[in-house]
């Protein structure tokens, strides 16, 4: 019985987490996604050095260089191209407060 009870509750755990982790993908209509060059041109512009945009989990995943030179991984929605998820890989030298406002 303790056996059952116990699978019963892992299973429901890994179903729940599912649906937590779900929450991260995008769900924009493809009919509405803008153009990947369009993204590129917006970071450029932000000072970005852009390696490479791809689809993952139905973001637009951008990997590339930023405007103090770390190494950044960022989602966006391919509807509204808004920010969604950002990943630094800070140099030696880099700091948090590069990127707020002093």
């Amino acid at each position: 019985m303790k056996r059952k009870l116990i699978k019963s509750l892992l299973i429901i755990s890994c179903l729940l987490a599912t649906v937590v982790f779900a929450s991260d993908h995008c769900t924009d209509p493809v009919a509405d996604w803008q153009p990947k060059e369009k993204l590129k041109l917006l970071m450029e512009d932000k000072g970005w050095a852009v390696n490479r945009i791809k689809v993952d989990d139905g973001c637009y995943e951008v990997k590339g260089i930023d405007q103090n030179g770390h190494k950044v991984e960022a989602k966006f929605s391919p509807a509204s191209l808004k920010l969604k998820e950002l990943e630094i890989k800070f140099k030696d030298d880099g700091s948090v407060s590069e990127y707020f406002n002093r």
